[in-house]
Order: structure tokens, then C-alpha cells, then sequence
């Protein structure tokens, strides 16, 4: 396993992460969490994302229980954790990014997450209602209060982003450092477009989401969807329409030949190939058994035989419009 630093800040992270979203109570329990988590950490991975929303807070609480169980050394892994969308419908409790909210918001994740603190803490979505300052200023607190070691900032805007640091300068706040964007092969305009810049500027981090596109770039809906699958969960029915869209199943299995010359899955070329952005600091993969686990790190081996000429091939398969066909 290789490490990047998380953007301009000292820690670093696995390349290969792992996140809970979906299978954390859904389709697995405590037992098979701490399979997995085990797999995961003996392969090297030491960042786990949750995010306070996922099962209504019950995947936190399967984590925590985890984590309980393997008793690692705390200064040996990363913890991560999301506010905005609540758990509960009160009218300062849904959807927003006010001081309240996120403070008892991670009250209620260290509680079920049985942690003294968590190492990055997101604002899952950007909140048009609170101003940005207020915000800012609650995520500095808890930083400072050492419930969490760094903030960062999901599917926010560029300009958002940019506001958010700017506002933490001028006065000399802990500033967020990372952004976690969807991120994968039919994905690509915020990471390969509006957040450039600031990845530049601002050395920002990114811990990239969705790297398999809900599984779609694993191959396995191209015959249908799987009965013990996420396209077949209850409460997921949105997925179905894009995993069963002809179009994208037809560019998923015009990667197979790539897949093929370099010898492995189409998973392990998806994963390797967001790994090939030089901006992403880790890819996070999720897992319902470990087998899954096993396969998704080995695509760590796959990244240095993606040739600047497969690239090309992918992007044509995937009609990526380059700036210089404009000329």
C-alpha cells in the first residue's frame, strides 16, 4: 500500500480507503464489519469514512462496535464522519450547516462511533441558507476543541470552497483541506474541471467516492441486477435506471479487453484508474464480504501499468472531449 498526503496537511492516507456507505448495517453487521475492516487494515488501509446519515446512524454504530472489537492503536487509523442531512426532521435538524447542528452533530457521532475524537469531518452537502462564516467558525471550534482533527467539505461547489478558505484566512481559522467529490469513469467534470484550480492554489485534498459507480464499472449489472447487489436494495430504487442504462452497461464492456491485456478485474481498472489522477489523495472502495476487499486492493498493483496510451483509450470509450479538440 502507497500513502499521499492529504493535500497540504501532514497526515497522510492509504491510497485505497475504506467506506461504509450502504453496506454498514444494511448488509452487514458488526461480525462482518470487523472482517472486512481487518481485511482492509491488513492490507494497509488506514482510513475508514462514515458518515452520520448512512443507515439513519446505525452505520456509525456498527464502526463503532468495529472498532471496539479490533482494538487497534488509535494513532494507527483514520475516522472520518458527515453533518448536514440529520437524523431527525426538527426544523434546526435537517439539511443544514448551522453552529447548532454541527456541534451536536458530533457529539452524536463520537457517542456512536465510541471515539474521544475523529480525524476529518465533512459538511456533506453545502447549506444555501447558513452563511458560510457561520459554518467555518463551528468547524473551527470543533477542531479546537480536539473532536476532530480536520475539516473538509463534500460535492460543494468551487466557489463555495474557495469562499469557506478565504473566510477561515482572514480570520485565522482552521481552514477545510479536502473535498470528497464523486469521482469515476462517467464522473469526471468537477475533479478533471471546476476544482483544478484550487487543487493547485490551494494544494486542497480530495478522498473520492463512488470510484465503481455504484458497481456499474464492476461488470456485474451487465446482465441485470444481482439479487444481493445495492441495486437490489430496499430504499435504493433510485440506482436501478442508471444501472440498467444500455448506453453505460455498453462502455462498461468495451473496458473488458483493457482490463484483460493488463490481467486483472474491471474493478481493480476503475479503482487504479482514478488512482491515476495525480489530485486524488484516496480512492475510497466499499465491500458487502471480504473477498470483495481482497480484490479491490489489489488494484494498488494495476496503477503504474496504466499507460498514458490505455488512458487515451478509455477516454475514447467514454467520449471525453478534450480542451484542444476545441482549437
Amino acid at each position: 500500500m502507497k500513502y499521499r498526503y492529504l493535500g497540504r496537511t501532514g497526515v497522510q492516507v492509504s491510497e485505497l480507503s475504506f467506506g461504509s456507505w450502504v453496506t454498514f448495517h444494511n448488509q452487514a453487521g458488526v461480525q462482518s464489519a470487523v472482517e472486512m475492516m481487518s481485511a482492509a487494515y491488513d492490507a494497509g488501509v488506514n482510513f475508514f469514512d462514515n458518515a452520520e446519515v448512512y443507515a439513519g446512524g446505525k452505520s456509525e454504530t456498527v464502526m463503532g462496535e468495529a472498532l471496539r472489537e479490533l482494538g487497534w492503536r488509535r494513532g494507527s487509523y483514520l475516522i472520518s464522519t458527515k453533518f448536514y442531512w440529520g437524523l431527525h426532521d426538527g426544523v434546526n435538524e435537517k439539511n443544514t450547516l448551522n453552529r447548532k447542528r454541527l456541534i451536536e452533530g458530533i457529539n452524536g457521532s463520537l457517542e456512536r462511533l465510541q471515539l474521544d475524537y475523529v480525524d476529518l469531518i465533512y459538511c456533506h452537502r453545502p447549506d444555501a441558507n447558513t452563511p458560510i462564516e457561520e459554518t467555518v467558525w463551528a468547524m473551527h471550534n470543533i477542531v479546537e476543541w480536539g473532536k476532530a482533527m480536520y475539516w473538509g467539505t463534500s460535492e460543494w461547489a468551487a466557489s463555495e470552497i474557495v469562499e469557506a478558505i478565504q473566510i477561515a484566512e482572514r480570520h485565522h481559522l482552521h481552514k477545510p483541506v479536502v473535498e470528497q467529490p464523486q469521482y469515476n469513469m462517467f464522473e469526471r467534470s468537477r475533479m478533471e474541471g471546476d476544482y483544478i484550480r484550487f487543487y493547485k492554489e490551494y494544494g486542497y485534498g480530495s478522498t473520492i467516492w463512488s470510484p465503481l459507480a455504484s458497481g456499474l464499472l464492476t461488470g456485474k449489472y451487465n446482465k441485470g441486477i444481482p439479487s444481493d447487489s445495492r441495486g437490489a436494495l430496499k430504499g435504493y430504487e433510485w440506482l436501478k435506471n442508471n444501472l440498467t442504462n444500455e448506453q453505460k452497461l455498453a462502455k462498461v464492456a468495451a473496458l473488458d479487453p483493457i482490463a484483460k491485456e493488463l490481467g486483472c478485474t474491471l474493478s481493480q481498472l476503475a479503482l487504479a484508474w482514478c488512482l491515476k489522477n495525480p489530485f486524488v489523495s484516496t480512492v475510497i472502495t466499499g465491500a458487502s464480504r471480504v473477498a470483495q476487499v481482497h480484490e479491490n486492493m489489489k488494484a494498488a498493483d494495476v496503477v503504474d501499468r496504466i499507460t498514458p496510451e490505455l488512458l487515451e483509450k478509455i477516454d475514447v470509450i467514454f467520449e471525453v472531449k478534450k480542451e484542444e479538440d476545441d482549437d
